[in-house]
């Protein structure tokens, strides 16, 4: 692509814009004029911690960073300038990585879609999704799609501990058009992260409210219940106008590992605890087996839902042993 040399300089580089996707070291932007280039990450930025150990720790470029771009000396365009983020999605890297796998950066909302049936609905791994965006202090909302496969009453008491934790919850069905207009609304000029299980129909819902995107679309394998991956890796979606915005699309994600979270931090995030906390009578309560924990109290109140606090138990046991 041609350099657009007519774009004006804006700080020490020529044009800024927002990573949409990442392929082998070649990164896609949409600049603030709404145009797409392609752009490597110039040398200097990679090469940053090695020459400054004190930013050794600086995160690797993601999908959602706002970055500065300039001509390269050699043709094309070169990532110059990574601006600060004002949030960010991450989890643990998979098993055979390491570290924090970032999924998406500057995002304003998480979207945790799960199905009401076909795959079946995994309570524990929904927690789990939670807790990550709870953890990156960003909100989050629950998508129940093919409400149409499954008993509607059964499908509401599944979600009940969610909705009174304060988790918005919509119904939907893309088969049918259910729920559509109403998470169209949601996702107006907002940066949303859409995560979930494999095969519980995250770009086929995307695709349905926004006809013409074309995500990539896969099918369940009937015999393991378990989607195939179609996303290989996030992408950022310009939504069209009026409403604008963007989506992250992720991958169907396996195993939904906990980044940097103290065992001690959990507690704060599960929303339906936090009304307890500071009540117990010791101050470093786990809310396990102490004496006089209000965390205990509430769940055998009804005020906390046994589920939400196996969950709770279950990763604290994990994050305790460092599983």
């Amino acid at each position: 692509m041609t350099p657009d040399t007519s774009e004006p300089r804006c700080g020490s580089a020529s044009t800024r814009g927002v990573v949409l996707s990442g392929t082998g070291g070649v990164w896609r932007i949409r600049t603030d004029g709404g145009e797409s280039l392609d752009a490597s990450l110039r040398g200097r930025l990679k090469n940053r911690a090695a020459t400054r150990p004190s930013e050794a720790r600086r995160p690797k470029l993601a999908v959602g960073d706002r970055v500065g771009v300039e001509p390269g000396r050699h043709g094309g365009w070169a990532i110059a300038e990574i601006l600060p983020r004002t949030s960010k999605l991450s989890r643990r890297a998979p098993v055979g990585a390491f570290g924090e796998r970032i999924l998406a950066a500057n995002v304003d909302q998480v979207i945790v879609v799960v199905a009401a049936a076909h795959p079946e609905p995994n309570s524990r791994m929904l927690d789990r999704f939670l807790i990550i965006a709870e953890a990156n202090e960003l909100g989050a909302r629950i998508v129940v799609n093919k409400v149409d496969l499954a008993d509607e009453a059964e499908t509401h008491r599944w979600c009940e501990p969610y909705e009174r934790a304060g988790y918005p919850v919509h119904y939907a069905s893309v088969k049918l058009g259910r729920g559509v207009d109403a998470i169209r609304a949601v996702l107006d000029n907002r940066i949303s992260v859409l995560t979930g299980p494999s095969g519980v129909g995250k770009s086929s819902m995307i695709n349905a409210i926004f006809p013409g995107l074309n995500l990539r679309v896969g099918a369940i394998s009937e015999s393991v219940q378990k989607g195939r991956h179609t996303t290989v890796g996030s992408v950022m979606v310009p939504l069209p106008a009026p409403g604008g915005g963007y989506v992250v699309d992720t991958p169907g994600l396996r195993e939904v590992g906990i980044w940097d979270l103290p065992a001690g931090a959990l507690d704060r995030c599960f929303p339906e605890f936090r009304p307890q906390l500071g009540l117990c009578r010791f101050g470093d309560c786990r809310h396990s087996l102490e004496p006089g924990c209000a965390v205990l109290d509430a769940v055998r109140r009804g005020d906390i839902s046994v589920a939400r606090f196996e969950s709770y138990t279950l990763l604290l046991d994990q994050l305790v042993s460092g599983s």
